[in-house]
């Protein structure tokens, strides 16, 4: 097999024009007029609207490449193209080759009859795909967000999200490729496994060969655990395939993060051809697990829970959107941020959006390295689908490639049909969109059409046929407590109480969310100084959810006490986004066994905006996700408190394994920190379990002083280490007339390179946070509460190096009285 890349410099140009810029493969036509300085920072102020232009052109794309007369002889010459978005026509050396109409697909097209040895041509020309979407749109309607791209098969929010910029590029987005060869090649390779009784799981490894001449084959199968070889097998290649089953005794096996390892196993098959050396070799990096989705008749309805190795596990996440608006720009690096963040916050699970697309390789060798499970949608979204015979086609080729593609991901747990579509369109008094599909016509694809071709080619994973969905005869009850998962978006675009939370018993909670702005660093950097203001046009342009900024600011002023500066605005809306979302999570989080996930919206964002996300385009952290990893915590405690009955119930939720002994403390202050009362209660932290541990029986002091003058500090220690506290509130904090905490601050560098800084507060502090004023740091805990005098240490580390005086130069430190004194 021989490969010759074409990625790497092109030439670009306009349709209808001459003069061609420079371009880079992979890519796309913003970040090429980015590079070439034709246009400005689209993410900057409102510049997205300057550059509506670029969709609704075409564009082309072309270069030189030299074969040799070797490759010219083989016996097959292919261009495979691995991403051209969407409607593109490939021309080589002058000569129309093919065409293209699906973003997701991987395209191959013979070219042994248009290549010769020497100096070649290629050209290809990406056209605009609103004309042909508007036309089928009048031809076919249909109902949903944005119709008219119903019919193209694009990544959906590349036209705009509620989150998200109008943006929608073109380009030769994936690799691109010449491959020749003699004989034979392989076409795919399957591996499947099967656990026994005993422990031992066995392999059945399968390879597809496609074949353009007779000749005895052969396929060489070794498994490899790191460097150690675990087996080897050569077996015949009999028709167009060649299997093999390999057993593994006292296997290493796959976890999510938080429940063991994350052990992988590398499986490669060469393909050979008698003595000679190996015509092509396939390696796919394989997990040994067995993980489903459980389903089963219970007290409160049916269950919808994960299972890992036979253990059902509680799912802890976010949503993941696609990192980019401009997709191509995501890096390995920047996928090893978002995930390994998202690990940091003790999450095990992220649902892959679909109004996205099916992810670079980077994301899914990331998630089965660092043990984070991907509930798995096709990219299906919000908006009815056509059911005619070619778009079927299109849609069965797309997905039986991306199954093939991804399937030996042991960090897939879940595929989904779409998002949404059964929520929005169906139901007949509450649908958003209304009602203008049919089942049948949906059933086409969802129903019919993904189920099946996940059955055959991946049969060792579940399907589910949207999210949310309730399975049986009440599909249009689609947020069902008893079974299916569920989206409550009551809180934001309902605009109930975060106290609604409380009400809820759903199963899994696959989607739920509030908004923040985020940090002045980031708003910074695509504002004016004039624009800083949350009403000012450029503000309002990055905020795409409609009546947004009015809804922060309505529950901002339910909570806390109207900040003073532009700045502490933005740092009070992430405090209060954390508060919601806390609310919530802690809740389902003491519902279990009932409800087994929760994954909130959304881990990321696509450029930097006011979004549901709990980490900002550039990384940085927001609140939320400093409080996700406190009520992810693998052992949480946490409280319900009630001032109208005294006091607060306090739980213990474990997701561990193991049932250590541990002891619960609570203590209640003043809000200058004097002691009122206190208690403690040894426990046994029982195995992935959730229960009401004891009562911190206030009354006395809450009737004496009121609730607005309390403070309730909670505590889990197991082996005299502490593994979960907060500070709990009977009142809302604008009520309560908090004192300047006076706070110290030290800063260290550590052995490791990193930086300690301990905090003390002589009174309470709540919601501490630690900034600074030159660096981009990364701090392991944030916006957290200090208990008068007992000191807190929070490490930090730089991206670049930086002395321990300038640390310490720049460092700040606030708390919530900071933002509105």
């Amino acid at each position: 097999m021989q490969v010759i890349t074409l990625n790497g410099q092109w030439s670009l140009r306009r349709s209808g024009l001459k003069r061609p810029i420079a371009a880079t493969v992979p890519g796309c036509v913003h970040t090429d007029l980015l590079d070439a300085g034709i246009i400005d920072d689209p993410f900057y102020r409102d510049n997205e609207k300057q550059v509506q232009w670029i969709s609704e052109t075409d564009w082309t794309w072309s270069r030189r490449f030299t074969v040799t007369s070797e490759t010219c002889t083989r016996d097959r010459v292919y261009l495979r193209c691995r991403g051209l978005d969407t409607f593109a026509r490939i021309k080589v050396n002058g000569r129309t080759i093919g065409r293209t109409d699906n973003m997701f697909r991987v395209w191959e097209f013979d070219i042994k009859s248009n290549v010769r040895p020497g100096k070649n041509s290629i050209e290809i020309t990406c056209a605009s795909p609103l004309p042909y979407a508007e036309t089928q749109k009048k031809k076919r309607p249909v109902n949903g967000w944005m119709p008219q791209l119903a019919h193209v098969r694009k990544e959906p929010c590349s036209f705009g999200w509620d989150w998200g910029p109008r943006l929608g590029s073109c380009g030769i987005w994936r690799d691109i490729e010449i491959v020749a060869f003699d004989t034979a090649r392989l076409d795919d390779v399957h591996v499947t496994q099967k656990h026994d009784h005993t422990g031992a799981v066995r392999l059945r490894v399968t390879a597809r060969i496609e074949r353009v001449r007779r000749a005895q084959l052969a396929a060489r199968i070794t498994v490899m655990y790191g460097n150690e070889q675990v087996a080897r097998r050569t077996v015949p290649v009999r028709g167009k395939t060649a299997s093999c089953g390999i057993t593994i005794q006292n296997p290493r096996l796959w976890w999510p993060s938080g429940m063991g390892g994350q052990h992988l196993y590398n499986v490669r098959v060469e393909l050979r051809l008698g003595r000679s050396a190996a015509l092509e070799s396939i390696g796919k990096r394989v997990g040994l697990r067995t993980l489903r989705l459980i389903q089963q008749p219970d007290r409160w309805g049916r269950s919808f829970m994960f299972g890992i190795n036979g253990i059902p596990f509680f799912a802890k996440g976010a949503n993941w959107i696609p990192g980019d608006a401009f997709v191509t720009r995501m890096t390995p690096a920047r996928y090893r941020d978002l995930i390994g963040s998202a690990r940091d916050a003790n999450m095990n699970m992220l649902r892959l959006w679909g109004g996205g697309i099916y992810e670079h390789d980077a994301f899914y060798d990331t998630c089965d390295e660092m043990g984070i499970c991907v509930w798995h949608d096709f990219m299906f979204s919000c908006t009815t689908y056509p059911s005619d015979k070619a778009f079927v086609a299109n849609v069965d080729a797309e997905a039986r490639g991306v199954i093939r593609r991804l399937r030996h991901h042991p960090c897939i747990a879940l595929w989904c049909g779409n998002n949404e579509i059964e929520m929005g369109l169906f139901p007949k008094e509450t649908g958003w969109l209304g009602r203008g599909t049919q089942w049948e016509d949906y059933a086409k694809i969802f129903d019919r059409l993904l189920p099946d071709a996940v059955k055959e080619l991946d049969p060792g994973r579940d399907y589910w046929p949207s999210s949310p969905h309730t399975p049986g005869r009440d599909r249009e009850d689609f947020n069902s407590p008893r079974a299916g998962d569920a989206h409550l978006w009551d809180v934001w675009h309902g605009m109930k109480p975060f106290e609604w939370y409380f009400t809820c018993g759903h199963r899994f909670n696959s989607e739920f969310g509030f908004q923040s702005f985020p940090g002045p660093t980031t708003v910074n950097g695509f504002t004016r100084k004039e624009d800083r203001n949350v009403t000012s046009p450029v503000m309002e342009h990055h905020q795409r959810s409609g009546t947004g900024n009015a809804t922060i600011m309505h529950y901002l002023l339910d909570w806390f006490r109207l900040p003073t500066s532009f700045d502490m605005l933005l740092w009070t809306s992430q405090i209060l986004q954390a508060v919601g979302i806390k609310h919530a999570v802690e809740h389902w989080r003491r519902c279990m066994p009932r409800g087994m996930g929760t994954l909130y919206w959304q881990l990321n964002d696509c450029w930097p905006v006011a979004s549901w996300s709990s980490i900002d385009y550039f990384g940085r952290w927001k609140a939320l996700h400093y409080a996700a990893r406190r009520f992810f915590a693998p052992a949480l405690v946490s409280a319900v408190p009630d001032a109208a009955a005294g006091g607060a119930a306090l739980w213990i939720t474990s997701d561990l394994n193991t049932s250590p002994r541990g002891l619960v403390t609570w203590t209640l202050t003043d809000l200058a920190g004097k002691r009122l009362a206190s208690g403690r209660r040894a426990i046994v932290v029982r195995a992935r379990r959730s229960r009401h541990v004891c009562t911190a029986n206030v009354k006395e002091h809450l009737d004496a002083i009121g609730p607005e003058n309390v403070l309730l500090w909670i505590r889990l220690s197991m082996d005299s280490r502490v593994v979960s506290q907060d500070c709990v509130l009977f009142a809302r904090p604008k009520r309560m007339a908090l004192h300047q905490p006076g706070i110290r601050m030290r800063a260290e560098r550590t052995r490791d390179g990193r930086f300690a800084v301990t905090l003390t507060a002589r009174k309470p502090a709540l919601w501490v946070w630690l900034s600074h004023r030159d660096r981009a740091l990364r701090f392991a805990d944030n916006f957290v509460h200090l208990y008068p005098n007992r000191p807190a240490v929070i490490t930090a580390r730089n991206a670049a190096p930086v002395s321990l005086k300038d640390f310490r130069k720049g460092l700040v430190v606030r708390s919530l009285v900071d933002t509105y004194r």
